[in-house]
């Protein structure tokens, strides 16, 4: 092998885009390290190496994929002006996160919320972390003038998950008529 043709070196920066690649089209399982590491291209024991523990790694990953999802919503919304009330802005995420695009992230959400309340090791901590970062983020998209950007944000999220779950499970229906009798879609 001459000295051009070398892989550059390993790391958690690059290994974590090939990780999230791999768990967003074939989920987390267990988040079993061999099938992570197969999809990444490395082995189980260079995982270990990178990030010290298997749920080291799970927290790490899933802090990515939040900061991914999070630039990708941002991409979205710094296109258009600042929403004006509370109302635009759950419109303009829930109509992102119906995009197909963004149907990877939603699928692994839902897997990860069941990691959590199953217990498993790094998924709370995981989520916690996520929804954390969202949290910060939403604050920052709060309309000006919102007299609580920060309530405001733990109860869009509340509204905004609670939508997701209700489509997820089928009752999308009965999810955007809550949001109708809540005023916080249009008529």
């Amino acid at each position: 092998m001459s000295p051009r043709s070398k892989k550059p070196p390993m790391s958690k920066d690059s290994l974590l885009p090939l990780l999230m690649a791999h768990v967003l089209a074939h989920g987390l399982g267990q988040a079993s390290l061999r099938p992570l590491a197969k999809g990444a291209g490395t082995s189980d024991r260079m995982l270990i190496y990178h990030f010290g523990t298997k749920e080291q790694l799970v927290v790490d990953l899933l802090s990515h994929i939040a900061q991914v999802y999070a630039a990708m919503l941002e991409g979205v919304i710094a296109g258009q002006d600042r929403p004006t009330t509370r109302e635009a802005l759950v419109e303009r995420i829930l109509a992102q996160n119906g995009d197909p695009a963004m149907q990877p992230f939603m699928h692994l959400w839902w897997e990860i919320v069941a990691g959590s309340a199953r217990g498993l090791p790094g998924f709370r901590e995981a989520a916690r972390a996520m929804v954390d970062e969202l949290v910060v983020w939403l604050e920052g998209q709060m309309p000006a003038g919102d007299p609580d950007p920060a309530g405001g944000a733990r109860y869009l999220l509340t509204v905004i998950e609670g939508t997701m779950m209700l489509a997820a499970v089928g009752h999308g229906d009965a999810a955007r008529e809550g949001l109708l009798a809540g005023g916080l879609l249009p008529s």
